[in-house]
């Protein structure tokens, strides 16, 4: 496994004549349960709708398709949508309507699956009683959407396990199929922690799992889709080079490292990246002054519009600390709690933005009372706070127990903002601590003594105006934008489908 990492990080991966073998163009089809620009929950949506955009630029013909969300997916994005065939899928024992449906956006085409019963919900894309067979419903619908049009890619990838059916289903139903069988399948986890877990009596009825292949996806007693995926797909990548390692410890795999002993030799890791043109302090018209390397006055003014935005007083020269998380336990929230009062003691002010557990929540106003010039907390989300955060913020912390990728050090690092962060999954991969080449701080153990050591070495870099202008400047020529990382997975599909 630690081969395959660094021989796909060598860089000796060329692009577009890759992508062609005997006049056609490689074939991907996306697969993901969310999307950008239609509807997102997290980072996943991010990386569907940026990873297939960056492989088509590439020379890759890549589709993406995912469910047609009625009332989340903004009117205006599907209002030109063309409907593309209907058919109906076996779900259990039931038999249920399936739409087909496509649209072009910057270029990249969409395929939207539809049916009201399971996709038109009030209420946000996750979270209902029939998960399960929702999501069993749209894996199936992925294959037959492949085999009714005839449209084959050579690959499909699929994403986390709302999508893991997909090469159980392809191995089960589909393999043999004259059209089909040459498809590979490539199997991503952004999160191991979210696996499909549910019980048996689902197997048949919901997931149309036949008994005799129950032991594809049982685990631990349970039905394991997550599981299953690992057991079929051709290949196992994730979302950071350190992340496709950790997954084989306890640790890091939620229970999960039993199922993918033996493995090895199919998993790898590519790093995800960010879209450098939505994030770009050049071009940002939601911050208060544009800069860029060549001029980066204006990350002062925004820095001053940032605290008279969350109430905090700009007169004196104390370094703004910001996060902006899912405020949950394994972002590292209980090391900033146990070191709060000595952080605020070394001169920073705090910023906070995010919502989740009410403990965090509870402590975080606290905090914010005790120290009301200090101490600015926001509880939810607020995209045109989080991107003012971003770029008017001397450092960014991320203390996170794990992280499989992380998108918010990348994009801190765009806007001149220093990321302090424990050493773990993407956060390792991308943040190399302060020295010569450095563009950021690390500490490598999930104690809060060692990540207040690293708030401390920032604050004296700080105090050094013309070492942290040289940091500063190395956080804005920072590059993680996703053409490296769909050259990598060019590779990978091209080494799969046996492509010189």
């Amino acid at each position: 496994m630690v081969i395959r990492v660094i021989l796909l990080l060598s860089g000796k991966i060329s692009s577009k004549k890759q992508a062609v073998k005997g006049g056609c163009i490689m074939k991907i089809l996306y697969a993901a349960s969310e999307a950008q620009p239609f509807v997102a929950s997290g980072g996943l949506a991010e990386v569907a709708g940026a990873l297939p955009k960056a492989l088509v630029e590439e020379g890759v013909d890549c589709s993406v398709i995912m469910p047609f969300y009625k009332n989340q997916i903004p009117a205006d994005l599907v209002k030109n949508a063309e409907f593309v065939t209907e058919f109906y899928i076996p779900v259990g024992w039931r038999s249920q309507y399936c739409g087909v449906y496509k649209v072009q956006v910057s270029g990249l085409t969409y395929y939207l699956i539809d049916n009201e019963h399971y996709f038109k919900r009030d209420f946000g894309i996750y979270g209902y009683y029939d998960e399960a067979e929702r999501f069993a419903f749209f894996s199936r619908a992925v294959l037959e959407t492949v085999k009714n049009t005839g449209d084959i890619p050579d690959v499909i990838n699929s994403n986390d396990w709302q999508c893991a059916l997909i090469p159980i289903y392809f191995n089960i139903y589909y393999r043999y199929h004259h059209d089909m069988r040459r498809i590979r399948n490539v199997f991503t986890i952004h999160n191991i922690a979210y696996q499909g877990r549910y019980g048996f009596d689902l197997l048949e009825d919901v997931l149309s799992v036949p008994w005799h292949l129950s032991t594809l996806v049982e685990y631990d007693g349970d039905v394991n889709l997550m599981k299953g995926a690992f057991e079929i797909a051709d290949k196992i990548t994730t979302v950071s080079p350190t992340y496709s390692q950790e997954i084989f410890e306890p640790w890091f795999a939620n229970g999960l490292d039993r199922a993918l002993k033996g493995k090895e030799y199919k998993t790898c890791g590519f790093l995800n990246g960010i879209d450098v043109d939505v994030y770009n302090p050049a071009t940002d018209s939601t911050i208060a002054e544009k800069f860029s390397l060549k001029k980066k006055s204006g990350k002062n003014t925004c820095k001053t519009a940032l605290l008279d935005k969350v109430g905090l007083p700009s007169g004196d020269d104390s370094p703004v600390i910001s996060i902006v998380t899912r405020l949950v336990e394994h972002k590292g929230l209980d090391l900033v709690r146990a070191v709060f009062d000595e952080i605020i003691n070394l001169g920073y002010k705090v910023i906070i933005l995010g919502s989740g557990e009410e403990t965090y929540q509870g402590f975080f106003y606290g905090m914010k009372e005790k120290h009301p010039d200090r101490v600015s907390f926001t509880c939810g989300f607020v995209p045109e706070l989080a991107r003012m955060i971003y770029a008017g913020s001397d450092m960014f912390l991320m203390p996170s127990k794990s992280e499989p990728c992380g998108l918010a050090q990348m994009i801190s690092l765009r806007y001149g903002t220093i990321p302090v962060v424990r050493a773990t999954g993407g956060l390792k991969d991308s943040i190399i601590d302060c020295g010569d080449e450095g563009n950021g701080f690390t500490f490598q153990s999930y104690n809060a003594e060692d990540m207040l050591e690293a708030v401390r070495r920032a604050r004296h870099h700080y105090n050094d105006k013309k070492s942290w202008g040289a940091l500063v400047t190395r956080a804005l020529k920072a590059d993680f934008s996703w053409k490296r990382s769909a050259q990598l997975y060019i590779g990978l599909y091209k080494e799969l489908c046996s492509w010189d």
